[in-house]
Order: structure tokens, then C-alpha cells, then sequence
């Protein structure tokens, strides 16, 4: 009689850790030392798992921060998120939701994004990465405004609109008003909300 599994194997549930604890030890050493600075060797040394071992489960340094943000943003489940304040009846409150998911995203990722910002200037995998995120953020961004187009304010159009919500989640803005100036993230929020409604809404 066959027996089939359910689930993945031992082997690769160990795989999976090891991936993991990788992931791990390399995001610390980005946000410590930046992407440049870092060498495979000392993730390795970090993870305490050998150089060989690494290059088998990523085969590079850009898979490793490719691999990262993927496990970050899943823990977000920004899609979902997105699509509920889309469909929120109230266009204001579906604004303000996205504003909280912005604000949940900075202070998951933010040291991420800087990461990125650096990688992109030296890895044209990271590059070409970058801008799949980002034109997948811009189509998101996009859909929601056209769900709400008709609650526009007055002369605002599609473009328009979306020009205004993606210089107001600038991750600089959100650096400068947080990190730099000590806002507390809830009034960041509050900020990047009321500016959602009043710049888009009128």
C-alpha cells in the first residue's frame, strides 16, 4: 500500500529552516553593515552555517534580500489588505485603512526598503526586482483610486490623484517625520491619513 504525505518532508523542512535561519542572520547583518558591506562569508559565520551550504540554498547575495522581502511582505498580506480598504463603501475610511497598511508596512520593512535602496545601485537583479515591486505598488495604488474616482474632489483625475499618494508614501517622508523628527507611528498615521482625505477628497 502507498502511503501519500501531506505537507513537505523532513528533508525539506530542514531546508526551509536552513533557508530561514539564513534569511535571518543576513537581514541583521544588511541593517548593521548595508548590502555592499556585507560578504557571504559573514552570513555565514552569523548563521553558523557554511559558505557552501548558502550558495546551495541561494546561489547569491541578490537572492538572499530577494528571498527576504518575500518572507516579509507575506507576513503583511498587503493584497488582502488592499482589497478590503477598496471596498470599503466609505471612501474616507477605505483611505485611512490604507494609510494604517502603510504605516504597518514601514515599521515591518523599513529596514528592508533601505537595504533595497542601496542593493539597487550596485546588483541589476535587485534592480530589476525593485521595479517589479514597484510597478505592481503603482497598479494596487491605481485600482483603488479608480474605485473611488467618482468621490474625487473636483478637477482631481485618476493621474493626478495617484501622483499625490505616491509622493505621500515616499518612505523619506516617513523617515524624516519618524526617525528623524520623533513622530510616534500613530501620528504618522493620522498625518498620511487626513492628507489622503483631504488632498484626493477634498
Amino acid at each position: 500500500m502507498v502511503v501519500n504525505r501531506e505537507g513537505p518532508t523532513h528533508r525539506q523542512r530542514q531546508a526551509l529552516a536552513t533557508k530561514q535561519q539564513i534569511a535571518e542572520a543576513a537581514r541583521a547583518l544588511f541593517a548593521e553593515r548595508g548590502y555592499v558591506a556585507t560578504t557571504i562569508t559573514a552570513i555565514a559565520e552569523t548563521a553558523d552555517i557554511p559558505v557552501p551550504t548558502i550558495y546551495s540554498a541561494f546561489g547569491n547575495k541578490a537572492a538572499i534580500l530577494k528571498d527576504i522581502l518575500k518572507r516579509v511582505v507575506a507576513t503583511l498580506n498587503v493584497s488582502r489588505q488592499h482589497e478590503q480598504a477598496r471596498d470599503d463603501p466609505d471612501p474616507a475610511r477605505g483611505l485611512r485603512r490604507l494609510a494604517g497598511l502603510q504605516r504597518e508596512q514601514f515599521e515591518a520593512m523599513y529596514d528592508v526598503m533601505t537595504v533595497t535602496t542601496e542593493a539597487v545601485r550596485v546588483d541589476p537583479e535587485i534592480a530589476e526586482e525593485l521595479r517589479r515591486i514597484m510597478a505592481s505598488r503603482e497598479r494596487g495604488f491605481r485600482r483603488h483610486i479608480e474605485a473611488i474616482a467618482p468621490h474625487l474632489a473636483p478637477g482631481t483625475t485618476v493621474d493626478d490623484a495617484l501622483d499625490v499618494y505616491i509622493t505621500l508614501v515616499l518612505p523619506e517622508i516617513y523617515h524624516s517625520l519618524v526617525l528623524e523628527r520623533g513622530w510616534s507611528p500613530d501620528r504618522y498615521e493620522a498625518w498620511l491619513a487626513d492628507n489622503f482625505v483631504h488632498q484626493l477628497l477634498g
